[in-house]
């Protein structure tokens, strides 16, 4: 099914739905404005954006590129839309997300609604444990949103959509360019990290490129079982037979290079995940999603598909509390323990899941003895005995690691829901 007429749900209360739903945190983009700022005249504002989306006039400005770090010491480039332009991005996702979910299959996890990365997890968990299919193909496909063609983009956006108006506004989006300090950039190809828009468009492409290939046209004439995970460009493949495995590697060169996009040599790998058969056995893993997979014993005996921290992620989370306590020793103690805690709370959210609970705690405890290391440097005379810090760890205490995502738990809330039932 094609939809052709959809600019009209573009109207006033789509946009007010869109500004509650932006981030508000955000810096603003090359105009300048900050959401605060605009939430100022927010009624007058979202009026002229209505206005010129009727007329078609609407101009989309190039993106503002600031740079972050990544684990392996290289920069990412990231692109700030303005407040105006998240704000109709936002609008135009919540369209699309009408119009592309039913189509997305159940394997596609990142950045869609009801959908989350602990889902695709437990359900890895779930199917590897089995051991039906031990050979995994862990596939990064190299700097993704930075490759994405313009044109393949745009014929599989008008495959589903013939409404001119969003295509129109997709097209500006592609074509705004990045504006890196005064010099505009025109970019042919890529879709900026940071953009509301960019996750929709990214698993649009992949849904072709990869999903329903491999649903339908790979899986169909292999010899054992497979299955496959994706969260927007990261992939993990399952195969029962390492023949399949090594088969579906070759194809994924070629399929990739079709559509402009490449594999990383460094990082696709095929791993041989074997349940172990004896204690002596070295467990094989694989990572996935921030988290190392490996063979481990339930609280049964039982072998299943454990999960902890994958190491370098629990480096990098270490850095940056190292980083951020020292730039911020000298501010009030109250305000480092709040910070601090919310970084504990963001950590224990995502990593909280059962069988985790020694990285939780290693994290813990790399937080307080940092806390401490650098509020003994504040000055030469404020040196922080382990004493004095218990005395401001009684009065400011850190939270302490919990599983927040537990296989437990789930079961009891279950029977607790079918005994009032």
């Amino acid at each position: 099914m094609r939809f052709s007429s959809l600019g009209h749900l573009l109207d006033k209360p789509m946009l007010y739905d869109a500004w509650n739903r932006i981030c508000k945190t955000g810096s603003g983009g090359v105009d300048g404005v900050t959401t605060r700022e605009y939430a100022e005249n927010l009624d007058t504002n979202l009026g002229k954006l209505h206005e010129s989306l009727l007329r078609g006039n609407y101009r989309a400005p190039p993106v503002r590129r600031a740079w972050i770090p990544k684990a392996n010491g290289t920069m990412r480039p990231i692109g700030i839309p303005t407040v105006e332009d998240k704000v109709v991005q936002r609008a135009v996702v919540s369209i699309m997300e009408a119009v592309y979910e039913p189509l997305f299959l159940e394997n596609s996890y990142g950045f869609r609604p009801g959908k989350n990365a602990h889902q695709a997890l437990e359900s890895i968990q779930r199917t590897l444990t089995e051991g039906a299919v031990p050979w995994i193909v862990e596939l990064d496909i190299e700097s993704f949103f930075d490759n994405l063609s313009h044109d393949w983009l745009s014929k599989m956006v008008n495959h589903r959509l013939g409404d001119g108006c969003i295509r129109r506004l997709i097209g500006k989006w592609l074509n705004a360019g990045v504006l890196e300090e005064t010099q505009r950039l025109k970019q042919e190809k890529g879709s900026p990290q940071g953009g509301v828009i960019s996750p929709m468009l990214a698993n649009i492409y992949l849904h072709y490129v990869l999903d329903v290939w491999f649903k339908y046209k790979v899986k169909p004439v292999l010899s054992g079982k497979a299955c496959f995970w994706r969260y927007a460009d990261d992939v993990l493949l399952a195969f029962a037979n390492k023949e399949d495995a090594e088969r579906v590697l070759g194809l994924l060169w070629e399929r990739m290079g079709k559509f402009n996009l490449r594999l990383n040599e460094t990082k696709t790998r095929l791993r041989h995940c074997r349940k172990p058969e004896s204690s002596n056995d070295k467990p094989s893993t694989f990572d996935f999603l921030g988290f190392t997979h490996y063979w481990g014993l339930s609280r049964r005996g039982k072998a299943v598909i454990k999960r902890k921290t994958a190491a370098d992620r629990l480096r990098r989370a270490m850095t940056a509390v190292a980083q951020w306590c020292r730039r911020n020793r000298h501010e009030p103690i109250k305000g480092q323990w709040e910070r601090l805690n919310a970084a504990l709370r963001g950590h224990y959210n995502y990593y909280g899941i059962t069988g985790n609970f020694r990285s939780l705690t290693a994290y813990y405890q790399h937080v307080q003895a940092t806390w401490q290391r650098w509020l003994s440097r504040r000055s030469q005379k404020a040196y922080v005995r382990w004493a004095r810090m218990q005395i401001i760890l009684k009065h400011y205490a850190l939270e302490t690691p919990r599983i927040v995502h537990s296989i437990y738990r789930k079961p009891r809330l279950r029977q607790t829901l079918l005994l009032r039932a």
